[in-house]
C-alpha cells in the first residue's frame, strides 16, 4: 500500500500545524505506528513524523539512527525505535549535518529532488516519553542519534530544516550522499550551550 506522502509542494500549511498529544485510551496508536513502519521499510529515509503521512500525532519513529545512509535503502534494515509524546527538556552541545526531508521535495523529469540544508543541532538531548506499552521513560541521546529525533521532533512542532537555514539546495538522493561524503556529520561541541526552540 502507497502511504499519502504530503509534501511542501502541494501540503505546506497541513506541515506547520503542531501535532496533538497520543491518547492512549482513544488513539489507536499501534495502528499510526503499523503505518510509519511500513512507510519507512517503502521509502529512503532515515526517521519520520506521523504528520509526514497525514496523522498530526506526537510520534517519532526511527528507521536509521546511523550516519550510513545505505542503512536507508538496506531491505529489511529497521531499527524500529518509537518515541510517543516526546518532550526535550534539556539540550548541549553543536553539530552539523546536511539534512534532507521526505516532505520538502518536488518532482522534476521522472527524479524527487530534495531541498537540502546544513542545520545546527544539538550534539546530547536529554528526552522524556511514552513506550509502545504507555510507560514513561527518560533517555539521553547522543551524536548522530540526536540530529535524526531533533529534525523529526521539530515536525511535531510544525518546524521544516528548511526554516533552520539561509542556504537551501536543492539535491537529488545521490547528489546528497556526494556532499555527506565530503562534508560528514560534525561535532563541533559536546558540550557547550545549545538553546532549543520550544513551540510547544
Amino acid at each position: 500500500m502507497e502511504l499519502n506522502r504530503k509534501t511542501i509542494e502541494n501540503d505546506e500549511e497541513y506541515l506547520r500545524q503542531i501535532s496533538t498529544d497520543v491518547d492512549f485510551e482513544s488513539d489507536n496508536y499501534l495502528e499510526y505506528i503499523k503505518s510509519l513502519k511500513e512507510y519507512c521499510n517503502q521509502h529512503y529515509c532515515y526517521a519520520l513524523a506521523p504528520v509526514q503521512i497525514g496523522i498530526p500525532k506526537r510520534i517519532i519513529y526511527i528507521k536509521n539512527s546511523k550516519q550510513n545512509m545505505d542503512n536507508n535503502t538496506i531491505s529489511g534494515y529497521n531499527e524500529g525505535i518509537i518515541y510517543i509524546n516526546p518532550v526535550i527538556i534539556e539540550a548541549n552541545g553543536f553539530t552539523k549535518f546536511l539534512e534532507g526531508c521526505e516532505s520538502c521535495i518536488y518532482y522534476k523529469d521522472d527524479k524527487i529532488i530534495h531541498y537540502a540544508g546544513v542545520i545546527q543541532r544539538p550534539y546530547s538531548i536529554k528526552i522524556k516519553y511514552f513506550d509502545i506499552n504507555g510507560k514513561e521513560q527518560m533517555k539521553l541521546i547522543e551524536g548522530f542519534e540526536s540530529t535524526v529525533f531533533c529534525h523529526e521532533y521539530d515536525h511535531l512542532n510544525g518546524i521544516l530544516h528548511m526554516d533552520r537555514t539561509n542556504d537551501i539546495y536543492e539535491m537529488t538522493i545521490e547528489e546528497m550522499k556526494t556532499y555527506r561524503l565530503k562534508h560528514p556529520y560534525e561535532v563541533i561541541s559536546k558540550d557547550a550551550d545549545y538553546t532549543l526552540i520550544k513551540k510547544k
